[in-house]
């Protein structure tokens, strides 16, 4: 094959690389944009074409994530992964791992690790590579390796619920979920919530967000019925949507413009977590954004009583 059928017959592997490093799609997309300009410009072919693809852009993630890190701590509010919708690199034998690894919950925790004990992690963990493949992408040895993937594993099992759920269960509990929003049920909606079920959502102080985490069953529910009633009115819509591998929903203004994204943590039969992304930055790649602040000004319209 040519250089540019094999790099594009990896390019899904790469980019599902770079997101579970970085958490942000546009700057996976340059990682692997700058993966095949260095292999474009290399004078030799290498032995292993996907061992030279996926070492590069682990070691161009790892860089990248170095330099966001400084950011992402002066970031306004709480920071979450750009939302992915779908991942384009798809194993049947590796099915649990890769979806797991994909969650906001998993996403999160990733960035409690270090830049090596997270690149380890995924190569290993979530990828399958062998330690010598892993040593060679992060540049270490072997050993270190393995201590780094010691270190990982221990942050993300001790902060991590498996999300052990089958995909239709999953899928029936969101179906309610959405029809108790739509309908701004308070009951319905607490039957679905787990007792300390968290409401979190990232506007980067770019959109209009929750001053704090709202979190108990109670709250999130009232909240919850308060508002998206009110956006229905200004005819904001909804479509349910998978969220990085979890239920969740893509919500729209009445010309179409992506207002945020919607993510359900599912464990145990409740929800456990609710997270929304609607930082305009984070949302280009799902389609047009729409005008966050404006949508607030009118749902504030809303609720104003008239005369």
């Amino acid at each position: 094959m040519s250089k540019v059928e094999d790099f594009e017959k990896l390019r899904p592997l790469l980019f599902s690389i770079a997101y579970r490093i970085l958490g942000s799609v546009g700057e996976a997309e340059d990682a692997v944009q700058e993966t095949w300009l260095r292999f474009d410009g290399s004078a030799t072919r290498p032995s292993s074409t996907k061992a030279f693809l996926s070492a590069a852009v682990t070691r161009i993630s790892i860089d990248v994530l170095r330099s966001a890190r400084v950011r992402r701590e002066e970031y306004v509010g709480p920071w979450f992964p750009e939302p992915l919708l779908s991942d384009p690199y798809q194993d049947p034998a590796r099915s649990v791992e890769l979806a797991d690894s994909v969650s906001m919950a998993a996403l999160l925790l990733l960035e409690r690790l270090s830049p090596l004990e997270r690149a380890v992690f995924v190569l290993r963990q979530v990828f399958g590579f062998g330690f010598d493949e892993v040593a060679t992408a992060v540049g270490r040895s072997e050993a270190a390796c393995r201590q780094l993937l010691v270190r990982a594993r221990r942050h993300m099992e001790a902060g991590r619920p498996r999300f052990e759920a089958a995909r239709k269960e999953r899928e029936e509990l969101a179906s309610r979920f959405f029809d108790a929003l739509r309908e701004g049920d308070v009951a319905g909606l607490q039957e679905l919530l787990a007792a300390d079920v968290s409401m979190v959502g990232d506007g980067g102080g770019k959109a209009p967000q929750l001053a704090r985490a709202v979190i108990g069953v109670e709250r999130v529910a009232r909240l919850l019925s308060f508002v998206f009633p009110r956006l229905a009115r200004i005819d904001v819509t909804f479509e349910p949507h998978e969220v990085n591998g979890q239920p969740g929903a893509i919500f729209r203004d009445r010309d179409g413009n992506v207002l945020h994204t919607l993510a359900l943590d599912v464990f145990d039969g409740q929800i456990q977590a609710i997270r929304s992304v609607i930082n305009p930055d984070k949302l280009g790649h799902v389609g047009p954004v729409a005008d966050a602040w404006a949508i607030h000004r009118e749902v504030i319209q809303v609720r104003r009583p008239t005369g």
